[in-house]
């Protein structure tokens, strides 16, 4: 795994090295047929709901509808909207996930044709047999073409488990990765274990790639040395086995949340570089060779954790009206 020290070699439309945008700022309006960027995200702590931002190359960000809520918190002990991650599905609706609290066992989903009406939020309680489970953390979702499953991840900590990496991370946390699978949103697997590597691990986000699958996580290692970055691992199967991970694929800084997607030819990977306040961007042709783009990047401030997906002229047209 390379990191290029090198400028960005995004040629896009235009580059800013500016990372704040006036919440008054309109994005131009697409031509008919143009696709359309759409990155989900929350501010502050969740408190408020989520909203969204639209772009036309992947660089430049605008509010929707000035950065007015489509979805408030309903379900959850806390009641927050933090790390909401929505994909198109096998359907053609949107399906959403996030995280509802700090600590618990449950996490939010919620369904939408046309992301302004929301199904009525469901509140999935997906460890609720792990009693001294700490809590439920950034939930992402994932569409298998191949098993026909829809695939939901998070983040928990059991204490007492997997004692190799205890006391490495903050405060009680040592993280694993788990999941559950649906093909209807009614009967949900039983909840197993997903992705552990002898460390602390968050924030995982999946994409298929021709034949295989590459996912992208956080190393939570804060202790002997603080890692807190950004890794690539890859596998023949969405359950694994998964390869050895790569090394960080950004600056030296803390990081979470990443979300991927290819615009032309180059992969986009979006990530809160929550030490720093601000959105970073990491590129590349290979999903080997990285460069750190975050200074072309422009994004409102506030903007925290969040995924990129697409939807058409026609369907942003209706989510502005």
């Amino acid at each position: 795994m390379l990191l290029k020290k090198t400028l960005c070699s995004v040629t896009l439309l235009f580059l800013f090295g500016c990372t704040s945008l006036d919440s008054g700022r309109v994005m131009p309006m697409p031509e008919d047929g143009q696709s359309v960027y759409l990155f989900s995200c929350f501010t502050e702590n969740g408190q408020d709901g989520v909203r969204l931002l639209s772009s036309l190359d992947g660089l430049n960000w605008f509010w929707v509808n000035k950065g007015k809520p489509i979805l408030r918190p309903m379900v959850g002990e806390h009641k927050l909207t933090r790390d909401p991650c929505i994909i198109r599905g096998r359907d053609n609706r949107f399906h959403m996930v996030w995280t509802t609290g700090w600590d618990g066992q449950d996490i939010g989903i919620s369904h939408s044709s046309d992301l302004v009406n929301w199904d009525k939020q469901t509140r999935l309680d997906v460890m609720g047999k792990e009693n001294k489970v700490l809590n439920c953390w950034a939930p992402e979702i994932f569409y298998d073409e191949k098993s026909k499953f829809y695939y939901i991840f998070w983040a928990s900590t059991i204490p007492g488990r997997f004692s190799e990496s205890d006391g490495f991370g903050d405060a009680n946390y040592n993280h694993r990765i788990y999941f559950t699978k649906t093909d209807d949103f009614v009967t949900y697997s039983e909840t197993k274990l997903f992705y552990d590597a002898g460390f602390n691990v968050i924030d995982n986000h999946i994409q298929k790639v021709g034949d295989k699958y590459v996912m992208f996580l956080k190393n939570e290692t804060l202790k002997p040395f603080a890692e807190k970055n950004i890794r690539v691992v890859f596998a023949d199967s969405i359950e694994g086995p998964w390869s050895q991970p790569s090394e960080p694929i950004h600056e030296d800084y803390w990081a979470e949340g990443p979300s991927a997607i290819k615009i032309a030819d180059r992969w986009f990977v979006y990530y809160d570089r929550y030490s720093l306040g601000s959105m970073g961007l990491a590129t590349s042709d290979d999903l080997i060779n990285w460069a750190d783009c975050s200074k072309q990047l422009r994004m409102p401030r506030g903007v925290r954790h969040g995924t990129i997906f697409v939807v058409s002229s026609a369907e942003y047209q209706n989510l502005i009206k």
